[in-house]
């Protein structure tokens, strides 16, 4: 394996969260020998200040890497713009980055997965983006341990330079480049709300950089890179994140054993984009389930 790549850690103001997720990231078994950058965001309000002012204090302590830089910054970025700016300089000193969020419960294998990952495709351009988390498919034992599709992931991911420099996040340019068929294809034959998403930023109703990156690996016919069984669990569907519901639908059980099957063809992997399409399909359950879990939001 070549020197590992540096991994990006971005927290904000949710200490419980971040105390876990350091939790699993010291329990992977490259930590001890990979750098570990942490992106501290400023607080947005008066009110954010004391869960801020914990979470500095629970990353100061963060030990068992190879070495640990916090970048605290002075005045509140948001999540889209410290992700964009923490990645592009990571990677201009790097050529590759692995990226964490301050919800994200990992294996004891998934800094493994990454790196042999970013090693092995390092020269592929077409596959832009590796993802660490999947969502519990139904017949996930029936695909090989690693495949490829078009969507990518934000819960736990990795890239290189060669792919960042493709990443546009100029929205009335990205939408420009869309027609009907590209729509159908991005949204997984409309099983997945992606495309809304990507109006929602247009008209300032969310402010997600992923959707623009998914966007851009999609427009430039990359892929990404994920496992059949997920390495990442969220663990921030709680309702305490800036942009996270009270939500179980992708739940999944971490998996606990090394990855070492990966794909030798840069192409999409058809049976695994059809148990996504259907799990995608069904995620939501029946109308009775769909007015419970609208309930509970309600009532949470």
């Amino acid at each position: 394996m070549q020197k590992l790549a540096p991994i990006a850690l971005f927290v904000y103001n949710r200490p419980d969260h971040t105390r876990r997720t350091l939790k699993f990231l010291q329990a992977n078994y490259l930590a001890e020998e990979s750098r570990l950058y942490i992106f501290a965001d400023a607080a947005k309000s008066i009110s954010d200040e004391e869960n801020v002012s914990q979470v500095l204090e629970i990353i100061k302590t963060a030990e068992d890497f190879k070495n640990v830089k916090i970048i605290q910054q002075k005045k509140n970025l948001g999540l889209a713009q410290s992700i964009i700016n923490g990645v592009s300089e990571l990677i201009e000193t790097y050529g590759k980055v692995i990226v964490f969020e301050d919800d994200l419960r990992s294996s004891p294998y998934t800094l493994e997965y990454f790196n042999e990952a970013l090693d092995k495709y390092q020269e592929e351009e077409k596959l832009m983006h590796i993802s660490a988390y999947m969502y519990p498919l139904a017949k996930a034992d029936e695909l090989p341990e690693t495949f490829i599709y078009r969507a990518v992931h934000s819960w736990g991911w990795a890239t290189w330079k060669r792919a960042w420099d493709h990443f546009n996040p100029d929205i009335d340019d990205l939408i420009s480049k869309f027609d009907s068929q590209k729509i159908k294809d991005f949204s997984i034959e409309g099983k997945m709300n992606f495309w809304k998403q990507i109006k929602d930023f247009k008209a300032g109703k969310n402010n997600s950089w992923a959707i623009r990156w998914y966007a851009s690996v999609f427009l430039n016919g990359g892929l990404s890179l994920n496992p059949s069984k997920s390495l990442i669990h969220n663990i921030g569907h709680d309702g305490s994140g800036i942009h996270s519901n009270v939500e179980n639908t992708y739940a999944v059980n971490i998996h606990q054993h090394a990855i070492k099957d990966f794909p030798n063809e840069i192409k999409e992997n058809l049976k695994a984009y059809e148990l996504v399409k259907t799990f995608l399909s069904r995620r939501k359950g029946n109308i009775l389930q769909r007015m419970i879990r609208f309930i509970k939001k309600k009532i949470n």
